[in-house]
């Protein structure tokens, strides 16, 4: 069964200086495998919803087809987790895919790469430790580090951050790319090379809170990840499975958090 494209959540908002019951729509994102002729070709996290939309112009913007009629059938499936998009094209587009697929790198900024499976999307997050029992303050201290120190963002408005930040250093690291899982990558390395340990301090993201950056912080073992925009229903339920809280929608007048 395809999920609907919103579900309804209900977070701990501390506003003005006090806890307060919350509710907030939040967007589904879903594993989606393109396949063509059975052949598994990639998978994105994307809305489920327009899906034969979906499956065309992923097509059309690949040069997988060159037009409409050349998709033979489309069969839009569920196997499990996700949904699969089969399609259906002649011989001599399939050699052509093949032959592409030998010559293939990887897409920039996807936080897929490589994947063709829905397992391989949805594989289980690591459970992180215990994290410290954050004050509010603490949250809030930790989001307002990113802007001031965004350079690049700040020079072209075209850049994600990731930051860590600890109640005895404060900023620790930050780190910018275009593509907000970069960003966070970077971060994890720069912090790997220096032997901090992540789960006792926050990760701050300039980003929405995407399913792929919360198994990203899993691997990290973040035990707190805080971000200025909301997250979607599937980073809610990986960051549960991985004991994981989040603080979203995180401005200058408070934020929202979901605990695990």
């Amino acid at each position: 069964m395809i999920p609907p494209p919103t579900v309804a959540s209900a977070p701990s908002v501390w506003r003005d200086g006090a806890w307060r019951p919350g509710h907030r729509l939040v967007a589904e994102e879903t594993p989606i495998a393109l396949s063509y002729n059975r052949l598994s070709h990639a998978v994105m996290f994307a809305t489920p919803a327009d899906l034969a939309d979906f499956a065309l112009g992923f097509s059309l913007a690949e040069g997988i087809v060159d037009h409409p009629g050349q998709i033979g059938r489309l069969d839009i499936v569920t196997p499990g987790e996700g949904v699969e998009l089969r399609m259906t094209i002649d011989h001599a587009l399939m050699a052509r895919l093949e032959t592409r697929r030998r010559r293939l790198a990887g897409a920039t900024g996807c936080g897929l790469c490589g994947l063709e499976s829905l397992d391989a999307a949805m594989r289980p997050p690591p459970r992180v430790g215990a994290a410290p029992d954050w004050s509010a303050k603490a949250i809030e201290a930790a989001i307002a580090v990113l802007r001031p120190h965004q350079v690049l963002g700040r020079e072209t408005h075209a850049t994600h951050a990731a930051a860590f930040w600890t109640e005895a250093e404060g900023l620790v690291a930050l780190r910018e790319d275009v593509g907000r899982h970069n960003a966070l990558d970077k971060l994890r390395g720069a912090l790997a090379v220096r032997g901090v340990d992540v789960s006792a301090g926050i990760v701050a993201l300039s980003s929405r809170i995407s399913v792929e950056l919360v198994q990203k912080a899993a691997g990290m073992g973040a035990g707190l990840v805080v971000a200025v925009s909301a997250p979607t229903a599937l980073a809610l339920r990986t960051a549960k499975a991985a004991g994981i809280t989040i603080a979203a929608v995180a401005r200058d007048d408070g934020f929202e958090l979901y605990r695990p």
